[in-house]
């Protein structure tokens, strides 16, 4: 199943409302994976550009977009990125497969 690795980063006003009335925010955005057909494998509050990070396993990525819409909706998070994550194992059968297509490839000038 494809795995995606989806950051953000909470805004002011979401920041006030943790600070607040703290919640637990690994379950919020687990039952919006789950809502959208996935399944949430890691949630981590992170340091950097991203305030989390969350891998999530799902079959229909415009279903987990859909839910990343609605929660961009809401005004609670911004700078939303979405990528692809590939294990080892399936980079290894890239590689091979990439073998068998190189000699397709003509590079620009020869």
């Amino acid at each position: 199943m494809p795995r995606f690795i989806v950051t953000g980063c909470y805004t002011s006003s979401a920041m006030k409302a943790m600070v607040e009335s703290p919640s637990d925010r690994e379950s919020a955005s687990r039952a919006v994976v789950e809502a959208a057909g996935g399944t949430q494998e890691n949630f981590y509050l992170t340091t950097g550009e991203s305030d989390f990070a969350i891998t999530v396993t799902i079959d229909n990525v415009s279903a987990l977009l859909a839910g990343l819409l609605a929660v961009g909706a809401s005004g609670a998070v911004s700078n939303l990125k979405t990528v692809r994550a590939f294990s080892s194992d399936e980079f290894t059968e890239m590689q091979k497969k990439a073998g068998g297509i190189a000699g397709a490839y003509k590079a620009p000038g020869k």
